[in-house]
């Protein structure tokens, strides 16, 4: 075995305990249902003046939880035969946003419709609408900790699902052939769409977040400082919040991921660190792989693995047969 094999499997064996509560799959059953019942209301505008003549390009938005609209761009390449298209669906990192259409156009060079999106009360033009009973502190992963009804991310991992009732609304996608895809909280967000969600054919994600999140907390890593600073000052609610937390795990979400899955961590990752999200990889039962690099950081080797997900995709016959 060479080094990186070795590591891998030593990383295999990371199994912390699962942190799941009793009522955790009636939680989800229940705020799917909450998010079904809420009319999509997609609206849609097709920028008829874009300079890239082969891409359609939409700026659209839809209802997500709590009277949020959430803000994407939808692109789709202009097919001789009108045929539907498989569709990426792109979420981005803490603090991102949707970015702008040029970024995106990746995607529609190899024949696929792409939907990116923000994530409300971030980097992008989504706001957040929903009320926290807690004052707001240092970040969003501290709003509505102490319930988990009210916790930012179940508003995020629901906008994310609703994503996907984006994506299959419009008419160039081929709901057959849905990609998630995201970076570091990105790749949490597609680790939570694709437990959440049936529809996906595939999930790729690199340097996820969100995972084996007592440690992510205790360490103080990436975004999830937020939260150590705010058990520093309140150290009374520190189980109520490592409760609320649990639910939004998604090494605790894993097992109900059923389609293929494409995953890569860096072993110099200080923000998303590599063994976190094995607690998360090693509970996925899907078809799976993973891609370690041992000398980046949460940088990742970007363009490596973007070649490894065109190979990937291309034998889900997501690509290459279209």
């Amino acid at each position: 075995m060479g080094y990186i094999e070795d590591r891998k499997r030593e990383l295999e064996k990371y199994l912390p305990p699962l942190t799941r509560k009793l009522d955790f799959d009636l939680f989800w059953e229940q705020s799917l249902e909450e998010s079904r019942r809420l009319p999509l209301g997609l609206e849609v505008k097709r920028l008829e003046d874009y300079p890239a003549e082969k891409v359609h390009v939409y700026d659209i938005s839809y209802q997500g939880m709590e009277n949020t609209r959430i803000h994407g761009w939808y692109l789709a390449p202009r097919t001789a035969g009108g045929g539907r298209l498989p569709c990426v669906i792109q979420y981005h990192g803490f603090s991102g946003s949707r970015g702008m259409p040029s970024d995106h156009l990746f995607w529609t060079a190899l024949g696929m419709a792409v939907l990116a999106v923000d994530c409300r009360g971030q980097g992008g033009i989504t706001a957040d609408h929903a009320c926290y009973q807690e004052a707001y502190f240092d970040g969003p992963a501290c709003r509505g900790i102490l319930d988990p009804h009210e916790y930012y991310y179940r508003h995020v991992y629901l906008d994310s699902v609703r994503a996907v009732d984006a994506a299959c609304a419009m008419e160039e996608t081929d709901r057959d052939r849905i990609v998630l895809h995201g970076i570091s909280q990105g790749g949490a967000l597609v680790m939570a769409a694709a437990a959440l969600d049936s529809r996906p054919a595939a999930a790729l994600a690199d340097v996820p977040g969100n995972c084996d999140l007592a440690v992510r907390v205790e360490g103080e890593y990436g975004s999830f400082g937020a939260a150590a600073a705010y058990l520093r000052r309140f150290p009374k609610h520190t189980d109520t919040a490592f409760g609320t937390l649990s639910y939004f795990d998604t090494m605790n979400l894993a097992s109900r991921i059923t389609c293929p899955v494409l995953c890569s961590v860096s072993l110099k990752d200080k923000t998303c660190p590599a063994e976190c999200f094995f607690a998360t990889y090693n509970r996925i039962e899907s078809d799976k792989q993973i891609e370690i690099y041992p000398f980046c950081g949460h940088e990742n080797a970007y363009s490596i693995q973007m070649e490894k997900k065109l190979v990937f995709l291309r034998h889900c016959n997501i690509i290459g047969n279209c």
